[in-house]
């Protein structure tokens, strides 16, 4: 299975894991992070999101971020999904999972990803709430703007 995806299938953590934990027989560390479609947004009640990307480009984003945690974590091992589609309450919009020797690496690489994937994935999110709809900000960061990476890995390390 790919390290990374963005699908309109349902995200399963599990697998993923399972697929990043194969023959790691070395490492102590698996780190995962799953973000779930929340029922409020800015004092306001969601009923449910619409996520839209462009593909292609969304998972060159994804292989990108898998690169700069290598290069920054060299014994991590990073999967990452998005779905895309139509999400109600409580499903999964991304899993992450980082499988290192040590906690630290994997914690810091998993926190890094989103951080990252926040910045520079063309993903779009669109809310529906009681009363309208709304698109949200998606990533504005040029993947290339080095003090935007900057600024994730030390969220990721704080």
């Amino acid at each position: 299975m790919a390290q990374v995806a963005v699908t309109a299938d349902p995200l399963d953590l599990d697998a993923l894991t399972r697929d990043m934990t194969a023959g790691a027989a070395g490492d102590g560390a698996v780190a995962t992070f799953t973000g779930l479609v929340r029922d409020h947004n800015q004092g306001r009640k969601v009923r449910f999101l619409e996520y839209e990307a462009y593909e292609p480009l969304a998972v060159r984003a994804l292989r990108r971020i898998v690169d700069e945690v290598g290069a920054t974590w060299p014994d991590v091992r990073l999967g990452l999904r998005h779905r895309i589609g139509r999400l109600e309450i409580g499903e999964a919009s991304i899993i992450i999972v980082a499988v290192s020797p040590h906690r630290a690496d994997a914690f810091a690489a998993c926190r890094y990803a989103i951080e990252r994937v926040k910045q520079i994935v063309p993903i779009w999110k669109r809310e529906h709430f009681e009363g309208g709809e709304v698109w949200l900000e998606g990533a504005t960061a040029d993947p290339d703007d080095e003090a935007s990476r900057l600024a994730a890995e030390r969220i990721a390390c704080a």
